[in-house]
């Protein structure tokens, strides 16, 4: 008898150490109620660096200019107009991700 197929993505998760483990689905039930992790970090009171985790095991980095009165209200900008940052430059900001694959 063969073993029920599994989405890689569900395996890579469940190979993952904690927490990052609890960052991603494990499976397709979990997918429905599933929110990405969102780190931010400044690079200057006006320059945002945002990482977003991706449903497929993956995460990315985005980076943009903001006007810098409040963080907490520019994120979203960020992630949705920024730059994506090379995977070279973004396991530097964002080294508690580096043992997750990093999204094309």
């Amino acid at each position: 008898m063969t073993e029920p197929y599994e989405h890689p993505a569900f395996t890579k998760a469940k190979s993952l150490p904690e927490p990052l483990r609890g960052m991603f689905p494990k499976s397709p039930e979990e997918v429905d109620g599933w929110q990405p992790e969102i780190l931010v970090r400044a690079l200057a009171s006006t320059v945002l660096v945002v990482a977003r985790t991706r449903v497929e095991c993956a995460w990315a980095a985005y980076i943009k200019g903001v006007p810098g009165e409040r963080h907490e209200d520019e994120w979203g900008e960020v992630l949705y107009c920024g730059d994506k940052l090379p995977q070279e430059i973004a396991v530097v900001l964002f080294p508690e991700l580096k043992e997750v694959p990093y999204a094309r």
